[in-house]
């Protein structure tokens, strides 16, 4: 049992949270609400001024795939004006792109999501109950402290390295022996 528990923690640790993401927020469900209104304007307007077939048929293929976005994200609380040409160029709608770029960008802290998932697992364990239960989360909470551990050495070994810097050669000297796995997990962890 430890040794699953162990694996899959090892597992989920080491790989990290790059491909988790908050979920869309207002400002996400608002920008593709707006891409989409521009996809729309856009495709109108390539009707109307007779661009190429090719053009136009690039505008409707934009417009369709933006709205996949909108169902994908949600509709927004608020809605961004977005009628005509000029409420779509206004520089708030500029600042929103931005911002909503600048906002899917950002990723969990991977010892939240860490601890969040040993949190989970001793619950878990918790109610499961019984010898393996108490043991499973026996096991995660030493887990827990362990990681935590490891976060406050790794966080003074980054500060000590900046305090010191003609130390930071002789520092990594030190830390030469380290196994290439151990490498790896303070490198992700950094």
């Amino acid at each position: 049992m430890k040794k699953i528990i162990l694996t899959v923690s090892v597992f989920l640790f080491a790989s990290g949270c790059e491909s988790l993401r908050f979920a869309p927020g207002e400002i996400q469900k608002q920008n593709a609400w707006l891409h989409n209104r521009t996809m729309a304007v856009t495709t109108e307007a390539a009707r109307t001024e007779g661009t190429s077939g090719e053009m136009q048929a690039l505008t409707r293929l934009g417009e369709q795939q933006s709205r996949a976005f909108v169902s994908y994200f949600g509709l927004p609380d608020e809605f961004p004006p977005a009628d005509s040409v000029e409420d779509i160029l206004a520089e708030s709608n500029f600042e929103l792109a931005a911002t909503a770029t600048q906002e899917g960008s950002e990723r969990p802290d991977e010892w939240q999501v860490a601890d969040s998932a040993i949190d989970l697992g001793i619950g878990v364990f918790a109610l499961l109950g019984g010898v393996y239960g108490t043991q499973a989360a026996r096991f995660l909470r030493n887990a827990k402290t362990k990681t935590q551990a490891l976060k406050e050495i790794i966080s003074g070994n980054e500060l000590f390295k900046k305090q010191n810097k003609a130390s930071a050669a002789a520092f990594k000297q030190a830390h030469a022996d380290q196994s290439p796995q151990t490498r790896q997990i303070v490198a992700e962890m950094k």
